[in-house]
């Protein structure tokens, strides 16, 4: 009894630990991709001019999400070695209703009348001298998103997380236990294909102006970033492997990853 006990506490406490930072890094990386930054200007290099399908003067302009997308494929990842594609989807589910709700809310923000005090005098002193005189607009300028990229994003989220499922354990399924790099790093770089595509071709092909060609070059320098952080990562979940299989346990952190290879159950007793 004390042991199933135990069992249950720690299957439960990991679920939830895995889970809440794979939310939480899905809801902020929505939210923050409304900025588009230089990755060589950060990284303090000239920036690249590549030529792809046509479109030169490529470089890494990405939105800042993608700091976040990578975090979340690998936690995919983790929660789909201990938990199976259930845990996965369930979690992939729960993430999407969330955004959502986070969404409205933000929406039901920006439809409230300001104070007139915020919005014509709380952005006037700023440490750099510059000064925001409207600070209702500012706000509706950052938090707000087009319903297209909303969905774009909301759709290649879910898309991509299915796909990760799916070739994560088909790669397992011929691997076993054994090379968890290999299912890691495919199931991601399978998933991440799809996902950089869909997001732009929904949110600025069918939702904007924007041309095949142009949605095809963006897309592929997105997805080669996405390659370089897949693989960067991959000691990270070896690591994450080795503490979690410390605080489990060898027995039940084994006992886990059958159950999870196995059955679609989140095995939480």
């Amino acid at each position: 009894m004390i042991l199933n006990k135990l069992y249950k506490d720690k299957v439960a406490i990991l679920f939830w630990i895995l889970g809440g930072f794979f939310i939480a890094n899905a809801l902020v990386a929505e939210f923050i991709g409304i900025k588009i930054f230089s990755l060589e200007a950060t990284l303090g290099f000239e920036p690249f001019k590549w030529t792809l399908f046509g479109k030169q003067d490529l470089g890494f302009n990405l939105t800042a999400g993608v700091l976040l997308w990578p975090v979340v494929f690998v936690m995919t990842d983790i929660i789909n070695e201990y938990f199976g594609k259930r845990g996965v989807k369930r979690l992939s589910y729960f993430a999407v209703v969330l955004i959502c709700y986070a969404f409205l809310m933000i929406f039901l923000a920006m439809w409230l009348s300001p104070n007139e005090w915020w919005q014509t005098q709380s952005g006037l002193s700023t440490t750099n001298g510059q000064s925001i005189v409207d600070m209702d607009l500012a706000f509706n300028k950052i938090m707000g998103q087009g319903l297209w990229i909303i969905i774009g994003s909301l759709v290649a989220f879910l898309v991509g997380q299915l796909i990760d499922v799916m070739v994560f354990q088909k790669i397992k399924s011929y691997t076993g236990d054994s090379k968890i790099w290999l299912r890691a790093t495919g199931s991601t770089l399978v998933s991440q294909f799809v996902d950089s595509y869909v997001v732009l071709i929904i949110a600025f092909y069918l939702g904007a102006d924007w041309d095949l060609v142009t949605v095809l070059a963006i897309g592929t320098m997105n997805y080669i970033y996405k390659v370089i952080m897949a693989v960067l990562l991959t000691p990270f979940i070896y690591m994450a492997h080795r503490v979690i299989d410390n605080w489990l346990g060898k027995d039940l952190a084994t006992r886990l990853k059958i159950e999870a290879s196995k059955v679609e159950v989140i095995t939480l007793g």
